[in-house]
């Protein structure tokens, strides 16, 4: 499986991204979908998680209700909707692929694929 993410960039605090994450290399609606970020000097930190069909969704505390998670299986990608952003949201942002669980996971070492990640950066 290989994973491409996109649309990060560089936002005012209040504003709104849309990050992709394209998939290839096996059948997408067969496995569960997660984002993940990392801050600098902090450890990889679980975002938001989507279940094959994407009935099945779970976001951290931190960013329910502002970040919504999708995906179109007919184009094999996964998308990450953030509104209402906010400095500490400031990271780079990884997609990545669970080819085992049938629901969704919040643990990294779950997933056994990962996109290369897109900077989203929010300033104050």
């Amino acid at each position: 499986v290989q994973l491409q993410a996109s649309g990060g960039g560089l936002v005012q605090a209040g504003g709104s991204l849309r990050l992709s994450c394209a998939a290839s290399g096996r059948t997408f609606s067969s496995y569960a979908m997660g984002w993940f970020r990392q801050a600098p000097g902090k450890e990889r930190e679980f975002v938001a998680a989507a279940s094959w069909s994407g009935r099945i969704t779970d976001y951290r505390n931190s960013v329910r209700g502002r970040f919504t998670i999708s995906r179109d299986n007919a184009k094999n990608t996964v998308y990450l909707q953030m509104n209402s952003l906010k400095p500490e949201d400031t990271a780079v942002y990884y997609c990545a692929a669970d080819l085992v669980r049938a629901g969704v996971s919040k643990v990294e070492y779950e997933y056994d694929y990962w996109g290369q990640g897109t900077q989203v950066t929010v300033s104050s």
